[in-house]
């Protein structure tokens, strides 16, 4: 990001006739430059040339720091694009990876592997690395990374788990059988990874007759809140559990509903629960005394059903993206991506006081762009009886949703660079503050 501020006089050296205050800025260039051009000893494509393509370099001035900054393009924005490589291997399949479950398992039951998988994700103005699974395991030796999240965000550890097998399988360090709580190591890299199960975020209760949730707006889950403690990262993410009926609750009373049809209680909409819950959410992160990792903030990931919804025969039958020209995000898509900015631009703002790194995680418009991407009727056999029978809300293993692991790879390298920028920033500012 480019940091805006009103240009003064040239840099002055330090006592020592370095300049100091470019270090960092240096330093995270250097670490850069070797994760993303020195290729490691491992039987992998080097991905240096792709990587030297997403950096634009530019001068930019803060206060009286002329600083020569490494800039990221927006990855959030872009079309997905033919493969130039068409014949190119997968990076894992059905066959090859134990990690995907069968409602997800899109060529076991029948798809065709042409078309949907022979897309990739091209950002406006620039390119985006493929997945380097070595870069992304030696960034995370003796780190521990959660996340947090609902079916989608299982969804996407189920992916990334894939993506890593072509160098190492995780070992099962779970502290129970609770599906819902999961846990990983890599013994390699001294890597743990873990999955915490939450569908709202906050405290939630489905109710006895089912299909009903009851929201504790202002509690926290301590589910997943009590585990945050020692985490060098978290991807907290929430979404289509939101479209449930809801009741609404603060202060140990109802105060409205979201699509409950009585007379007594204030309909407040999907849009309340979803903002309050994101609030809470980032209060215990921003409250807690053992957690001080960097949180990233996964966006919606929207689903695409068509001709009906997904219990009155709606489908999702299309074989190619969109394009962005023809079909932007609009509607309750829109909403909740729009009241996620918001409270995180919120919990980041907090976390700049306190010295806690927010981060956003825009996938929603590359997901929106793939309708083809979802399983379907292919999750599952065409004779089987399953409650949701076409599935346009998880994504197919391989498939669009592995891109999410490019965004993190890519993210988690440029992440010295931005908070080496940051702490100049911080440091310029404190200056001109005691002046």
């Amino acid at each position: 990001m480019m940091l805006h501020r009103q240009a003064s006089s040239d840099l002055r050296p330090c006592k020592n006739g370095k300049y100091r205050a470019l270090m960092p800025i240096l330093c995270g260039a250097f670490a850069l430059f070797i994760l993303t051009t020195v290729p490691f000893s491992f039987p992998l494509e080097s991905s240096s040339a792709a990587a030297a393509a997403v950096f634009r370099s530019q001068i930019f001035a803060s206060g009286n720091l002329s600083i020569l900054s490494v800039v990221p393009c927006d990855l959030a924005v872009g079309d997905w694009i033919p493969n130039p490589n068409p014949n190119a291997a997968l990076p894992y399949t059905n066959d090859t990876c134990w990690a995907i479950h069968e409602h997800l398992n899109c060529l076991k039951y029948g798809r065709p592997v042409d078309g949907f998988l022979r897309w990739r994700w091209r950002p406006d103005g620039c390119e985006l690395p493929a997945f380097n699974p070595a870069q992304f395991l030696e960034l995370m030796r003796h780190k521990a990374f959660a996340f947090v999240g609902d079916n989608i965000a299982r969804n996407h550890v189920q992916s990334l788990i894939c993506l890593l097998s072509k160098l190492e399988y995780p070992i099962d360090v779970s502290p129970s059988r609770d599906e819902h709580f999961k846990r990983w190591k890599y013994m390699s890299y001294n890597f743990t990874m873990s999955f915490l199960w939450t569908t709202h975020l906050v405290r939630s209760e489905e109710s006895t007759t089912g299909g009903t949730y009851n929201l504790y707006l202002d509690e926290f889950d301590e589910s997943w809140t009590s585990q945050m403690g020692g985490l060098d990262y978290l991807v907290i993410s929430s979404g289509q559990w939101f479209l449930h009926p809801m009741f609404f609750h603060e202060n140990r009373r109802v105060v409205g509903c979201h699509d409950c049809f009585l007379n007594n209680v204030t309909e407040l909409g999907i849009y309340h629960g979803y903002r309050k819950a994101f609030r809470t959410a980032f209060k215990a992160i921003l409250s807690s005394e053992s957690y001080k990792g960097i949180t990233y903030m996964r966006s919606f990931s929207p689903a695409h059903f068509e001709n009906g919804l997904w219990n009155q025969g709606g489908n999702c039958l299309r074989t190619e993206p969109f394009r962005s020209k023809d079909s932007a995000l609009e509607g309750m898509n829109l909403e909740l991506y729009m009241t996620q900015m918001e409270e995180f631009r919120r919990a980041e703002r907090e976390g700049r006081k306190k010295g806690l790194k927010f981060r956003l995680l825009d996938t929603t418009q590359a997901m929106w762009l793939r309708p083809d991407g979802h399983p379907s009727k292919y999750g599952h056999w065409p004779e089987e009886n399953v409650s949701l029978y076409n599935d346009c809300v998880h994504w197919c293993l391989p498939g669009p949703i592995d891109i999410w692991s490019d965004f993190l790879l890519h993210m988690l390298k440029m992440e010295g660079i931005r908070s080496a920028q940051e702490r100049v920033q911080y440091d310029h500012e404190t200056e001109l503050n005691q002046r």
